[in-house]
């Protein structure tokens, strides 16, 4: 049996960026990323990885750092080297009909593999384009960007991925 696979945005669900400003959240360390133009702070939950490869998924970045994740998001928390979705053509481009810009590459990458997916981002229109552009189970799972992945968060996600396995014996 093929594992479902999990895509992981790091701004909101690994870096809970709209937490307040000068209280890091319990369990997140600070890290410096120095990068073009300008080096910047985000704060990352070391237990998360652990946390993340415990589940039953195959792990996949699907996150505007693409394969900077790996570099500096991975070591951090604790998760090896993952692919991700490239999002190279469409990075930030808003869509007429209002659905994410990462959704449709995602639904393509997942190439009719069940899937579940983090982000602070996600919204109605998204989950009606997954229902109709995708023909296997999915997980559109938000995140408070303001508290990052939780205990019920992964929860949650364990608890589809069961489905899935269930649903596919």
């Amino acid at each position: 049996m093929v594992k479902p696979l999990l895509y992981l945005d790091v701004d909101g669900p690994l870096n809970p960026f709209a937490a307040r400003l000068l209280r890091r959240p319990r369990g997140y360390t600070s890290v410096r990323v120095d990068h073009e133009p300008k080096p910047f702070r985000i704060r990352l939950n070391p237990r998360h990885g652990p946390a993340l490869l415990a589940l039953d998924y195959e792990l996949c970045w699907g996150t505007a750092w693409m394969a900077s994740a790996n570099q500096w998001i991975a070591p951090v928390v604790g998760l090896p080297e993952l692919p991700f979705v490239d999002f190279a053509a469409v990075l930030h481009k808003k869509r007429a009909d209002g659905v994410h810009w990462k959704t449709e590459p995602l639904i393509g990458h997942a190439a009719g593999r069940p899937f579940a997916w983090v982000d602070d981002e996600l919204g109605e229109l998204d989950e009606a384009f997954v229902a109709e552009h995708h023909g296997a189970p999915a997980l559109l799972h938000r995140i408070d960007p303001r508290l990052g992945l939780r205990e019920q968060d992964f929860a949650a996600l364990a608890r589809f991925a069961r489905s899935v396995a269930l649903s596919s014996r």
